[in-house]
């Protein structure tokens, strides 16, 4: 039988069609944002990463402002703390997702030999008596945090891991499934408990796939929030390996259920979702975390956008191109600038420490339209002004425009 011929996108409507995909092709709600729009929101995107960093925001916190605006923070807590239809795994990274998804992760629940990092498969080899009594401290006493089991934190300047052996052991139960994350302090520690008291009884109750039948669940679930899509771009989204998400992909594709197609310029095959929508146009305006979905893997953005992006968190402040933590602008349907924020909290600013434009962009209307979302952004995290450092070629204009929206304001 011959393979299916591949049809032929344009590169522009391609990045309509991922754009489109991450939910960057509806309008803002215009009233207040709620618990039924944020829920579609964490539905299409399927992975919030988390990361700990909180210049800005916890950053689990922007994708749904980049898409939806101003909203309530404590709504999304709600789906995590108290309502728990997300949970916490290890999916691309540490990441909240739908918990239908649950059962789909649990053949890497029980690899977790093989998948898990070195300190937490050593500890169960090395000290499971110690790992055992960890777990009945969790059932017999309740929710705990790594900080309560009274643990010395090894003496290792500079490492973010620098785990002591409770946290590691907790962390090992947390990858096996046995437990899970009941909620975050406001320190963003995680507090682990049994996972059958957290997750709906629905949720526990449902059968356990084969793994390949859950890997394909997976790349699926994939291919529906990227809408179109390289073989790397499916694996990546939930960490899979080659010959998980090749197999996958193959019998997707039998099936009717990816198409193969050609995309303009990214000299590599693709993989459409059948049901993408393929908007004319774009009229997106959101500043994008870092880690989030549309971003997080840095050759898909250049290869969709051309715009080269890496996080300069861990270069040498001297050595830094465009700033500490640097957020992309999307404007229509292109990424037209990066600025790099902070949240200062004390002084009640929105610190923009730096604002550089892309090539060949109108400078003024860009300006004009990312002032409007810092504006935003500000009042969304309950600062009062917007400060413009001298950095960056943007800058000046920039300045200007918050000048003048000011003026307009008053």
């Amino acid at each position: 039988m011959l393979p299916p011929v591949a049809d032929r996108l344009p590169a522009a409507l391609a990045r309509r069609i991922a754009l489109a995909a991450q939910g960057f092709a509806d309008p803002r709600p215009t009233g207040v944002v709620d618990s039924r729009q944020l829920r579609r929101m964490t539905d299409r995107v399927a992975v919030v990463q988390i990361d700990s960093v909180n210049v800005v925001s916890r950053s689990h916190y922007l994708p749904a402002f980049s898409r939806l605006g101003a909203y309530r923070r404590p709504v999304l807590d709600d789906f995590t703390a108290r309502r728990h239809e997300l949970f916490e795994f290890w999916a691309h990274e540490a990441s909240f997702l739908p918990v239908r998804l649950h059962p789909y992760l649990r053949w890497r629940m029980a690899a977790a030999e093989e998948h898990a990092w070195g300190s937490m498969v050593s500890i169960q080899r090395e000290r499971p008596g110690y790992v055992a009594e960890v777990l009945d401290r969790v059932r017999a006493g309740g929710p705990v945090r790594a900080s309560e089991l009274g643990e010395a934190r090894p003496d290792r300047p500079g490492s973010m891991w620098n785990w002591h052996a409770g946290k590691v052991a907790l962390e090992w139960l947390f990858y096996t499934g046995v437990l899970t994350a009941r909620a975050r302090t406001t320190s963003f520690e995680r507090v682990y408990d049994l996972t059958e008291r957290v997750l709906p009884a629905a949720v526990l109750q449902t059968p356990t796939p084969d793994p390949d039948d859950a890997v394909r669940e997976l790349v699926r679930t994939a291919a529906r929030a990227l809408g179109v899509a390289t073989e790397r771009d499916l694996r990546d989204y939930f960490r899979l390996r080659p010959a998980q998400s090749r197999q996958a992909i193959a019998e997707l594709a039998d099936a009717g259920e990816l198409l193969p197609v050609e995309v303009a310029g990214w000299g590599a095959p693709a993989w459409l979702d059948p049901a993408a929508r393929r908007p004319r146009w774009i009229r997106a305006r959101a500043l994008l975390s870092p880690f989030d979905s549309l971003v997080w893997e840095r050759p898909r953005v250049e290869r969709i956008f051309g715009f080269r992006y890496r996080l300069e968190i861990y270069t040498p402040a001297a050595q830094r191109v465009h700033g500490y933590y640097v957020l992309p602008f999307l404007l229509g349907d292109r990424l037209v600038a990066r600025v790099d924020l902070k949240a200062d909290r004390q002084a009640g600013v929105l610190r923009v420490q730096a604002a550089h434009a892309e090539d060949g962009v109108d400078r003024a209307e860009v300006a004009a339209e990312l002032a409007a979302e810092l504006r935003l952004m500000a009042g969304w995290l309950e600062l009062d002004d917007v400060a413009v450092a001298e950095r960056g070629d943007l800058a000046a204009d920039l300045t200007s425009a918050l000048a003048g929206s000011s003026a307009d304001v008053a």
